[in-house]
């Protein structure tokens, strides 16, 4: 059976100086590297949005980042404008070893609607792909790490385990935002799905 490591958004936006920096992201670098040979598959995550897309303050007058606001599809954190396509933001942090991803998940690209998951749009029904491609490798237990710990890596472990994959998030190569209590939330609402939370 093969097992796959999900490498979420280790990109230089979310690390620190970058537009959404996430406290010590950049520090699970290494750890991630280490882990790449044990894993059949390894799938990277990247955030990819437009310049003017929806999820971005900037594009809600009045509005400032971190505040929350109601999409059609449920409430919508604002952001800093951050991994924007084809910017230096976007890319991914230049000490982590891209050339191991047999695959590249690109997200959050359509305008109106954000993506935190690997599985699916924050609308919960437009899927990313990754499923697809994890069924046709023979992949039943995952293992995620990365950015951030209660944003995009919560809601990517919650899905996989919904979608009946054995998930395991290494809370070591993680690192959190933890925006008013998001992380203890996180932590919770992936135990509740069967989620294992190690730290090593």
């Amino acid at each position: 059976m093969t097992e796959a490591l999900i490498v979420i958004d280790v990109q230089n936006d979310f690390c620190p100086g970058g537009a959404l920096a996430v406290p010590g992201g950049d520090e699970i670098v290494s750890a991630i590297n280490a882990m790449l040979p044990e894993f059949g598959a390894r799938v990277f995550t990247q955030d990819w949005h437009p310049a003017d897309h929806a999820s971005f303050a900037s594009q809600h007058p009045g509005k400032a980042p971190m505040e929350v606001i109601d999409m059609p599809y449920g409430p919508q954190v604002l952001w800093p404008d951050h991994c924007v396509q084809g910017t230096e933001g976007a890319s991914f942090h230049a000490g982590l070893s891209v050339d191991a991803a047999d695959l590249i998940i690109r997200k959050g690209f359509r305008k109106q609607i954000d993506s935190y998951s690997a599985f699916f749009e924050n609308d919960q029904k437009t899927p990313t792909g990754l499923e697809g491609y994890l069924r046709t490798r023979g992949v039943e237990r995952l293992k995620l790490v990365g950015l951030a710990t209660d944003f995009c890596v919560h809601f990517s472990a919650v899905d996989a385990a919904r979608l009946g994959f054995e998930v395991t998030v290494d809370l070591g190569a993680c690192r959190a935002i933890d925006l008013q209590g998001s992380l203890d939330d996180a932590l919770t609402s992936m135990r509740a799905v069967g989620v294992k939370l190690t730290e090593h």
